[in-house]
């Protein structure tokens, strides 16, 4: 069994979880509204939903942390899924519109800017003019 990080919620192995707003979320996080080990201000509220395996992580680095296998990007034809959790409210958003977004929508808690800097690590480059914006609901 893993020994646990400091601070995190969870040993870090492959099956460990905390359930945040009915939706289990993997990897290092340290509080219910999804902030990890890694990333973990005041504005650091959002998890990801990983294409390559369907669970939901805090950031790219809990999935390398406990995952058996590299993550994928979400492919732009693709970015209407409901892929991304708002860990103060529980609000599912499409990515389209999550990328769009300074705060969340449902309940207007602010999203850390920074994020922007890692989103080639989990979304296919293109702009908003190359994403479908059918917001068709998948399975979250």
């Amino acid at each position: 069994m893993a020994e646990p990080t400091p601070g995190a919620l969870t040993r870090g192995g492959r099956d460990d979880h905390v359930t945040v707003h009915g939706i289990r979320v993997y990897g290092l996080p340290v509080d219910l509204e999804t902030r990890c080990v890694h990333w973990h201000e005041a504005t650091d509220v959002v998890a990801i939903r990983f294409r390559c395996c369907g669970r939901v992580y805090p950031c790219f680095d809990c999935h390398e942390a406990v995952a058996d296998h590299p993550a994928e990007q979400w492919p732009v034809a693709e970015q209407s899924a409901h892929a991304i959790l708002c860990g103060a409210c529980g609000a599912t958003l499409p990515i389209v519109e999550y990328l769009a977004a300074e705060a969340c929508p449902a309940c207007a808690a602010p999203f850390n800017p920074g994020c922007r800097l890692h989103r080639h690590l989990y979304f296919a480059p293109g702009g908003p003019a190359d994403w479908s914006v059918k917001l068709a609901k998948t399975e979250f």
